[in-house]
């Protein structure tokens, strides 16, 4: 999992409708990219085999369109980009990372506070 990189703001779009509908085809794929702006389908293409080369994606190649499937679940690629957040920008203190996200975020509301709150108060009891 660690040696898999880091996922581009493309890709990580590209993922983001992945990890809804996977496994998928190329053609699947770009019908829900399409949805969101234009692009072409050679292009999605394209960023499907360079994620397969990158290891983001695997490809089931037995049929005559490939399948792809995300090589990690969502929830793992977000660990692994926040992990790399809080070392690379907050020198590797969740504290600063969470205090700066909740101090800048005008926009959370009461049900987001109340989960975070359930979620500190799991944490203390471990």
């Amino acid at each position: 999992m660690n040696n898999i990189p880091k996922p581009t703001k493309t890709e990580l779009a590209i993922l983001n409708v992945m990890w809804q509908i996977s496994p998928a085809t190329v053609r699947q794929i770009h019908e829900e990219i399409i949805k969101n702006g234009k692009t072409s389908y050679t292009t999605t293409l394209k960023m499907l085999q360079v994620m397969h080369q990158k290891g983001l994606v695997s490809r089931n190649s037995e049929q005559k369109a490939h399948i792809y499937e995300p090589a990690m679940s969502k929830k793992e690629t977000q660990k692994q980009m926040l992990d790399d957040l809080k070392n690379r920008l907050f020198g590797g203190s969740i504290s600063s990372l969470v205090l700066q996200a909740l101090g800048t975020n005008e926009t959370t509301t009461q049900s987001e506070l109340d989960e975070i709150k359930a979620l500190l108060e799991k944490v203390e009891e471990k």
